[in-house]
């Protein structure tokens, strides 16, 4: 490869501390969605067509599979990379569902593939990460407000985030208000809806108009319906105002107050719960709470962490399999914030110790050396060559790595080990088998440069 590759739009990777804060990411979010009893899948990167094409608008995304020489009349194999996790996730419990114990509570940590035009925190394939609770024909409120609080836990944990708003509807309450107003419809009104935080109101005005149908004062009312933002339940005595009335409606107004209620205790200086009356979501499949997450101060990035409840997204003729859950775009989040905020982490590698190497016929004796600390759970390398200690000394620095041990003289019945902390100066006599670092130094910690950040990538 004689060229310098051009770098693929949408695409984004990561130098390595910027690869360990992602990491770290992970880590946290894995930790904490085992502690609530969630358990871990993979699937597959690949589905059919017509199940990534049969629930929502995601046609113009999918990428298709196919093979160079593709001989097939339709071009491709008839398969495409998955888009999200919680259609692979409908055909994963479908296959196995006589192995698995319901509600099975499942995350996910994994890539995803999207054809759309990259822009910030938006990228054609991106790190996802989700929770869901699923069920056999029945599956108990609970597990909305559930699966809230265990992505609310997950993000304070995230201490580099800046304050995030959870905003949460219920589509019952949107549809049976509109059902209530005499919207044939809804399903249209809510795409259109759903572009409130994408054009101005009085775009969408005209839009309801024009393309779902309905006269003038009615899309009036479901806009205003849309401008109800409250952090507590008193958004239900302002839809009670508007004098509409519908079984749904009623059915969604008190499973959204149940659920700012059962969440109202995790606010504070991280986080607020606002129930959003604009909010819908754009994939059709959602059929009661709906929830998006923004942070304060990056709006542009638009929603980084959505879901909502999914009713009849899984059936195999005999029972059906409702659902859960809420999807965290860890790529969406992490890669944004490493350019504007300059997060990373102090070193770029996981060695916290580098063993010198007087010359090369000692590699054996400093292979020891770091053979006993790997044994304790302490990452360490040993030095590439023989070069002057001073020499050896900076090369750990630029990696970022704190100590450098200095094996004893094996010709000197006298001589220690010793090592020395390169931040401070300090030198002293250390035991392979017994010496730690303090616990802040064994792994690289996420910090902040105080150089401008650079461009995000695309």
């Amino acid at each position: 490869m004689s060229a310098k590759p051009t770098p693929l739009s949408g695409f984004p990777e990561l130098l390595p501390a910027q690869r360990v804060v992602e990491q770290q990411v992970i880590d946290i979010l894995r930790r904490t969605f085992e502690l609530h009893g969630f358990a871990g899948i993979e699937t597959r990167a690949v589905e059919p067509l017509d199940q990534l094409l049969r629930k929502g608008d995601t046609s113009k995304e999918v990428y298709v599979l196919r093979r160079l020489q593709e001989e097939s009349a339709e071009g491709h194999a008839g398969m495409g990379l998955h888009f999200d996790l919680t259609v692979p996730f409908a055909r994963y419990v479908l296959e196995n569902a006589g192995k698995l114990e319901f509600p099975f509570r499942r995350y996910q940590i994994q890539k995803v593939w999207r054809g759309e035009r990259p822009q910030e925190g938006r990228y054609r394939e991106f790190l996802q990460a989700d929770v869901d609770v699923i069920g056999r024909d029945t599956l108990g409120f609970h597990h909305d407000v559930e699966v809230t609080r265990v992505m609310v836990d997950a993000l304070t944990r995230l201490d580099f985030l800046p304050r995030f708003r959870l905003q949460v509807n219920n589509r019952k309450l949107i549809q049976g208000f509109y059902l209530g107003l005499g919207v044939t419809d809804t399903d249209e009104v809510m795409r259109l809806v759903d572009k409130l935080d994408k054009l101005p109101a009085e775009k969408v005005h005209a839009m309801l108009v024009a393309e779902a149908g309905i006269d003038a004062a009615t899309a009036d009312r479901v806009l205003a319906l849309a401008t109800i933002r409250t952090d507590d339940a008193s958004f239900v005595a302002k839809v009670q105002e508007f004098g509409v009335e519908h079984p749904m409606l009623a059915e969604g107004l008190d499973e959204l107050s149940r659920l700012v209620t059962g969440v109202a205790d995790l606010a504070g200086d991280r986080v607020t719960v606002t129930a959003d009356l604009s909010i819908a979501r754009g994939l059709d499949y959602y059929t009661g709470t709906v929830f998006e997450t923004r942070l304060e101060g990056y709006e542009s990035m638009g929603s980084i962490c959505s879901g909502g409840r999914y009713d009849a997204l899984a059936s195999d003729g005999r029972s059906t399999y409702p659902g859960v859950g809420i999807s965290l775009g860890v790529s969406r989040v992490v890669v944004p914030l490493l350019a504007k905020t300059g997060i990373t982490a102090d070193r770029s590698v996981p060695s916290a110790v580098l063993v010198a190497l007087a010359e090369e016929e000692s590699r054996p004796a400093s292979e020891r050396v770091a053979t006993a600390l790997r044994g304790r759970g302490i990452a360490c390398e040993v030095a590439p060559s023989p070069q002057r200690f001073g020499k050896q000394i900076r090369y750990a620095e630029r990696r970022g790595i704190p100590y450098v041990w200095f094996p004893r003289d094996p010709a000197d019945d006298d001589s220690d080990h010793q090592v020395k902390d390169i931040r401070s100066g300090e030198q002293f006599a250390a035991d392979p088998q017994a010496w730690e670092p303090p616990v802040e130094d064994l792994r690289p910690r996420i910090t902040r440069t105080t150089t401008s950040p650079k461009e995000t990538p695309k």
